[in-house]
């Protein structure tokens, strides 16, 4: 869907949306976070055939709410979440902490190249934050930046990921709770479990990640659709 959605948009990558790149937008329209009136080019009449098929392959998505809760269940193992993890505002992805398994020089400002454990998807992201030998990252892609050339790329190898932080969008989260989440930006739609560290409305911070979930999976649910 995403392909054909991407597709479908002008792909100006002129911003005006609010993503710096038209398949950015394409991600958000699947997960129901903008809809296409967001896109000023597609108000057009020159698109307004693409606004409409646009329009229906996003009534198809496999996304359902049920009393502001979302119904979301995992794509590798068919496990439900409790919530689904979205980037910060103005952030690209819910943000990772990471403990590199490297002893590379890193600062502020740094891109990186990064496995986590447990996940055979290599990541590239940026450093946002770093506190003695953790760094906190925003993801920009599985691929490279179409802004970041190669040699400025740091390969990290692999790295222990110890936290997540974003805005959820589920059920009522309490701190000290064991949650099941599908991170916004996983490429594999892969269920995590964390523990609820911190909560300030809708923002989160969840700790003890692991790739491991427990309970039966889920039968005939809804996947929520990422990227």
């Amino acid at each position: 869907m995403l392909k054909k959605i991407t597709t479908l948009l002008p792909d100006f990558n002129c911003g005006n949306c609010g993503y710096s790149h038209c398949e950015d937008f394409a991600v958000s329209l699947i997960n129901g976070k903008e809809e296409p009136d967001a896109c000023p080019v597609l108000k057009r009449p020159a698109f307004a055939a693409n606004k409409t098929s646009i329009e229906k392959l996003i009534q198809k998505r496999n996304r359902v709410t049920t009393h502001n809760n979302i119904t979301i269940t995992g794509v590798i193992d068919n496990y439900r979440a409790d919530i689904v993890l979205k980037p910060l505002k103005n952030e690209k992805s819910c943000r990772e902490t990471l403990l590199p398994l490297c002893s590379i020089d890193l600062k502020t400002g740094d891109v990186i190249k990064y496995r986590p454990l447990g996940c055979p998807i290599t990541h590239i992201a940026k450093i946002v934050e770093r506190q003695h030998s953790l760094i906190t990252v925003v993801i920009t892609g599985p691929d490279n930046d179409r802004n970041i050339e190669n040699n400025a790329i740091t390969d990290v190898g692999i790295c222990m990921v110890l936290a997540f932080q974003g805005r959820y969008e589920g059920k009522i989260l309490k701190v000290g709770e064991t949650i099941r989440f599908l991170p916004h930006h996983c490429m594999m739609q892969k269920i995590h479990s964390g523990v609820v560290v911190q909560l300030e409305k809708e923002n989160v911070r969840i700790e003890i990640i692991d790739l491991k979930v427990w309970g039966m999976p889920e039968v005939n649910t809804t996947t929520y659709v990422t990227y």
